[in-house]
């Protein structure tokens, strides 16, 4: 039987296989989706819970659980957004308090990643969101355009012209795309090439 299979079955085993191989790669993916390592865990969390409770829809047929699970993160990461945003709002609401010494000068070496990150995520969040799905899969992700196909349940052609409409608009934004791996061609039976 298929981990895919076994894992539909409600196989805890099978269920742990899958979190000890992917584990790393949604961490990694919800950080780059959230900018907070705290954050990352929470979304990497929720995204195994919300696995296991939709393990009913998954195919027992087919190859990675990869794109799918990248998918469950991006979903997590926007429902995470929206809550702290609402929460931020509520905070804003309450009578402010008496003020707290800053300490940001132990801190000022981390300063400039987070500032580049809050600029890269408001970037991001300037896009349409198929086109923040299609760019969080292939660039930050790391998924091929085939992968990211399947994932999302769109042709090959319709992940590219995403892909290209919102590096686009993000380097006219200013802000060059963050491209840790990128995605190199797409034709032929092999693996495509990732730099």
């Amino acid at each position: 039987m298929s981990l895919r299979a076994r894992i539909r079955s409600g196989d805890k085993a099978a269920f742990g296989e899958l979190f000890d191989d992917y584990a790393k790669a949604v961490y990694n993916h919800a950080f780059r989706l959230t900018a907070n390592w705290s954050t990352a865990e929470d979304v990497m969390a929720l995204t195994f819970l919300e696995a296991w409770r939709s393990r009913a829809r998954i195919d027992p047929e087919g190859g990675s659980l990869k794109p799918w699970l990248l998918v469950i993160a991006t979903n997590v990461a926007r429902n995470v957004r929206r809550a702290a945003r609402r929460h931020d709002d509520a905070l804003a609401r309450l009578p402010r308090g008496e003020e707290v010494p800053d300490f940001a000068d132990e801190v000022v070496g981390r300063m400039d990643d987070a500032e580049r990150l809050a600029a890269v995520r408001q970037a991001y969040g300037r896009l349409r969101r198929h086109e923040q799905d299609v760019f969080a899969l292939c660039v930050l992700g790391g998924l091929d355009y085939a992968e990211a196909a399947e994932a999302l349940g769109i042709p090959v052609g319709t992940v590219k012209s995403r892909l290209s409409r919102a590096r686009r608009k993000l380097a006219l934004l200013g802000e060059p795309p963050p491209a840790p791996r990128q995605v190199v061609g797409d034709r032929g039976p092999e693996k495509e090439e990732i730099r």
